[in-house]
Protein backbone atom coordinates (compact mmCIF):
# COMPACT_ATOMS: atom_id res chain seq x y z
CA UNK A 1 0.00 0.00 0.00
CA UNK A 2 3.00 2.73 0.64
CA UNK A 3 4.00 2.00 -2.74
CA UNK A 4 0.28 3.66 -3.89
CA UNK A 5 0.87 6.48 -1.97
CA UNK A 6 4.18 7.03 -3.02
CA UNK A 7 3.03 7.02 -6.80
CA UNK A 8 0.11 8.92 -5.94
CA UNK A 9 2.54 11.29 -4.61
CA UNK A 10 4.65 11.35 -7.67
CA UNK A 11 1.72 11.99 -9.99
CA UNK A 12 0.58 14.55 -7.71
CA UNK A 13 3.93 16.26 -7.83
CA UNK A 14 4.33 16.01 -11.48
CA UNK A 15 0.64 17.79 -11.77
CA UNK A 16 1.46 20.68 -9.99
CA UNK A 17 5.38 21.17 -11.78
CA UNK A 18 2.89 21.42 -14.88
CA UNK A 19 0.28 23.59 -13.80
CA UNK A 20 3.33 25.94 -12.30
CA UNK A 21 4.90 25.56 -16.09
CA UNK A 22 1.84 26.65 -17.46
CA UNK A 23 -0.26 23.64 -18.34
CA UNK A 24 2.05 21.79 -20.79
CA UNK A 25 3.25 18.12 -19.81
CA UNK A 26 7.05 18.41 -20.68
CA UNK A 27 7.91 15.54 -22.63
CA UNK A 28 10.90 13.24 -23.11
CA UNK A 29 12.67 12.49 -26.48
CA UNK A 30 14.46 9.00 -25.93
CA UNK A 31 16.54 7.97 -29.52
CA UNK A 32 18.53 4.94 -29.30
CA UNK A 33 21.01 4.14 -31.83
CA UNK A 34 24.30 2.40 -32.81
CA UNK A 35 26.91 3.96 -34.84
CA UNK A 36 27.60 3.09 -38.85
CA UNK A 37 30.11 0.76 -38.73
CA UNK A 38 33.56 2.99 -38.53
CA UNK A 39 32.09 5.67 -37.22
CA UNK A 40 34.54 7.72 -34.64
CA UNK A 41 32.76 8.58 -31.67
CA UNK A 42 34.04 12.19 -30.96
CA UNK A 43 33.38 13.20 -34.61
CA UNK A 44 29.57 12.06 -34.08
CA UNK A 45 28.94 14.04 -30.69
CA UNK A 46 30.90 17.23 -32.45
CA UNK A 47 27.89 16.37 -35.59
CA UNK A 48 25.12 15.83 -32.97
CA UNK A 49 26.34 19.46 -31.42
CA UNK A 50 26.38 21.13 -34.47
CA UNK A 51 22.31 20.79 -34.62
CA UNK A 52 22.69 22.87 -31.07
CA UNK A 53 21.54 26.40 -32.06
CA UNK A 54 18.76 24.89 -33.84
CA UNK A 55 17.24 23.41 -31.06
CA UNK A 56 18.10 26.47 -28.59
CA UNK A 57 16.18 28.40 -31.17
CA UNK A 58 12.87 26.43 -30.89
CA UNK A 59 12.48 27.97 -27.33
CA UNK A 60 11.08 24.59 -26.55
CA UNK A 61 13.79 22.41 -25.35
CA UNK A 62 14.59 21.97 -21.91
CA UNK A 63 17.31 19.69 -21.69
CA UNK A 64 19.81 17.67 -23.79
CA UNK A 65 22.25 14.71 -23.30
CA UNK A 66 23.88 12.03 -25.57
CA UNK A 67 25.11 9.20 -23.94
CA UNK A 68 26.67 5.98 -24.86
CA UNK A 69 26.98 2.11 -23.07
CA UNK A 70 30.12 0.00 -23.04
CA UNK A 71 28.32 -1.96 -25.56
CA UNK A 72 28.12 0.70 -28.15
CA UNK A 73 24.30 2.18 -27.62
CA UNK A 74 24.25 5.33 -27.60
CA UNK A 75 20.87 7.55 -26.48
CA UNK A 76 20.27 10.85 -27.37
CA UNK A 77 17.78 12.36 -24.37
CA UNK A 78 15.79 15.94 -24.88
CA UNK A 79 13.33 17.28 -22.79
CA UNK A 80 10.65 19.20 -24.59
CA UNK A 81 8.36 21.93 -23.57
CA UNK A 82 5.07 19.79 -25.03
CA UNK A 83 4.30 16.52 -27.02
CA UNK A 84 3.41 18.37 -29.95
CA UNK A 85 6.49 20.79 -30.48
CA UNK A 86 8.93 17.67 -29.66
CA UNK A 87 6.91 15.88 -32.84
CA UNK A 88 6.64 18.58 -34.82
CA UNK A 89 10.52 19.56 -34.25
CA UNK A 90 11.66 16.28 -35.04
CA UNK A 91 10.28 15.79 -38.56
CA UNK A 92 12.00 19.21 -38.80
CA UNK A 93 15.16 18.03 -37.71
CA UNK A 94 15.54 15.44 -40.17
CA UNK A 95 15.51 18.65 -43.25
CA UNK A 96 17.83 20.33 -41.64
CA UNK A 97 21.61 20.71 -43.88
CA UNK A 98 23.57 20.75 -40.15
CA UNK A 99 21.84 17.10 -39.67
CA UNK A 100 23.32 15.67 -42.31
CA UNK A 101 26.51 14.62 -41.15
CA UNK A 102 24.92 13.42 -37.39
CA UNK A 103 22.25 11.34 -39.63
CA UNK A 104 24.96 9.97 -41.52
CA UNK A 105 27.23 8.12 -39.10
CA UNK A 106 24.15 6.64 -37.80
CA UNK A 107 23.00 3.25 -38.94
CA UNK A 108 19.42 3.65 -39.51
CA UNK A 109 18.79 0.32 -39.17
CA UNK A 110 19.15 0.74 -35.22
CA UNK A 111 17.37 3.54 -34.49
CA UNK A 112 14.61 3.86 -32.29
CA UNK A 113 12.58 6.99 -31.34
CA UNK A 114 9.72 7.27 -28.13
CA UNK A 115 7.81 10.57 -27.02
CA UNK A 116 6.56 10.03 -23.76
CA UNK A 117 5.47 12.56 -21.53
CA UNK A 118 7.20 13.26 -18.49
CA UNK A 119 5.45 12.68 -15.20
CA UNK A 120 8.25 13.32 -12.50
CA UNK A 121 11.81 15.13 -12.46
CA UNK A 122 13.88 15.59 -9.56
CA UNK A 123 14.78 18.76 -9.58
CA UNK A 124 18.61 19.78 -9.18
CA UNK A 125 18.99 22.63 -6.03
Amino acid sequence: MRFTTLATALVALAAADTARAGGETPVAEIVTFRLAEGADPAEFTSAADAITPFLKNTGAVLSRTLSVDETGLWTDHITWTSMQVAKDTAADVMALPEAGPMMSLIDAETVIMRHAPIRFSMKQE
